[in-house]
């Protein structure tokens, strides 16, 4: 398949037109490979793992398969660098994907299609298109006989669409040796160009994510039957409380990362104001920031979403338990908050739990790293402007942080006008488009020989 339309040109560097044409072929057979993930271990990852080992191997690596339960694959390889005495920096990317419903989709979800410049299903951004890109460039680099300055560590992840227990977290716990020297990372969710405005494209690169808080609450109270009066009803009790929590305003809580963030926006924005000040109303700048608010709007605060319930058997019967889920985020410094205001909204009739829970990330945006990453980007959109974000969810950047990894979201894509990049996480009609491949593994590439 030729799909890049020529020959690059100069200014790209020494990624050619095989790995413009191998980006776009990775990405479609991934995503015809289903991987999904339903959570309770209900994935196999193996078959997309043996797949990006084939073509590390191919490449002259020697590629690790390793896995926790059977199935729930993983692939590590390292690349030697030219500087021994330099830190590594690791490449990671999950093979799992979310479920996707195929009659609610204009193409099947794991056919792959390519048209009409654009690859569709399921995982086209989220994200075999960055593991697509990394296996084109590390073939790229084996044709070309380009090495990196530092140790690259290439991972790809089982499991993290649900606990990450098969996946990053399995590796860092009992592979941690196979990331000796790893400083640095970068993943999913970044260095996407996002259209702000007429003559404003920013890409916002990951510098923190809020940390996971899946909470489990159970209302007791008396069983009986429906017709009686009941005050110790545990489905009322929990409704009160999934009520509460629901309608809770959670109090502005700004990081470096966020407050960085918000500067740049206002800057670009011609927007005058100091986000150092104590009476600086974020609120309020959000409002004068457009499209670009979406940004910034899911991370200056905790959140806490109620999503599930579970309750009775009978309409006529009163259970004596009741259950519900919530989607908790917090932001770093902000975990005591959180379990603090859980108790409060909850209240004396209900008990809350963690049924999964992961620790905040924040990253240094005034590093050499976020400056190489900012050039790399600029390179090839010099009118771009990056900018340092929060992500509002969580990656496989929590995992790998234990091992005193600090890990920044980068899978550049370039974006045309009227393509919603956020919604195609977790939505229905998921697609990428062709150009944006070629600018992403461009991008990457040039990346990672100076890293």
């Amino acid at each position: 398949m030729n799909t890049h339309g020529g020959p690059p040109s100069p200014a790209d560097g020494p990624i050619d037109g095989l790995a413009l044409d191998e980006v776009v072929d990775f990405t479609s057979e991934l995503i015809r490979i289903d991987t999904t993930n339903r959570g309770g271990g209900d994935c196999r990852e193996r078959p997309a793992a043996e797949y990006a080992a084939e073509r590390l191997a191919a490449a002259g690596l020697e590629p690790l398969m390793l896995e926790r339960t059977p199935g729930r694959t993983n692939v590590v390889a390292r690349i030697a660098g030219t500087d021994p005495s330099a830190d590594a920096l690791l490449v990671h990317g999950h093979l799992d994907v979310v479920p996707a419903e195929p009659a609610d989709w204009s193409v099947h979800p794991f056919s792959g299609e390519v048209r009409d410049g654009v690859v569709w299903g399921r995982g086209a951004v989220d994200m075999k298109n960055m593991d697509a890109m990394i296996l084109a460039v590390v073939r790229s680099w084996a044709r070309a006989g380009v090495r990196p300055r530092r140790d690259i560590v290439i991972a790809f992840t089982a499991d993290e669409e649900a606990s990450a227990e098969d996946g990053s977290g399995f590796l860092a716990e009992e592979h941690a040796g196979l990331f000796e020297g790893c400083t640095e990372g970068i993943s999913e969710s970044g260095a996407f160009s996002f259209h702000a405005g007429p003559g404003m494209t920013l890409y916002p690169i990951g510098a923190g994510e809020r940390g996971t808080a899946w909470l489990k609450l159970t209302a007791h109270g008396r069983a009986g039957h429906g017709s009686k009066v009941n005050r110790a009803n545990a489905v009322s009790r929990l409704a009160a409380a999934v009520a509460r929590i629901g309608d809770h305003q959670w109090p502005v809580r700004l990081t470096p990362t966020v407050r960085a963030c918000l500067a740049e926006l206002a800057r670009l924005h011609g927007i005058h104001t100091d986000v150092h000040a104590p009476d600086f109303d974020v609120d309020d700048l959000i409002g004068k920031l457009g499209p670009a608010a979406a940004f910034v709007e899911p991370t200056v605060r905790n959140s806490s979403n109620p999503t599930m319930l579970d309750a009775g058997y009978k309409i006529n019967v009163i259970p004596g338990h009741a259950t519900a889920f919530i989607d908790g985020r917090m932001l770093p410094g902000a975990e005591d908050e959180f379990a603090r205001t859980m108790d409060q909204l909850t209240g004396p009739d209900v008990e809350w739990e963690f049924q999964h829970r992961e620790i905040p990330l924040q990253a240094p945006v005034d590093s050499p790293t976020f400056a190489k990453l900012r050039a790399a980007v600029e390179r090839f959109d010099p009118d771009g402007h990056v900018v340092p974000y929060c992500m509002a969810g969580g990656t496989d950047a929590k995992q790998f942080s234990r091992l005193g990894i600090t890990g920044y979201g980068f899978s550049p894509l370039k974006l045309p006008q009227g393509y919603d990049y956020a919604a195609m996480f977790h939505g229905v009609d998921e697609r990428v488009p062709v150009e944006g491949l070629h600018f992403g593994v461009r991008v990457l590439d040039h990346y990672l020989r100076l890293a």
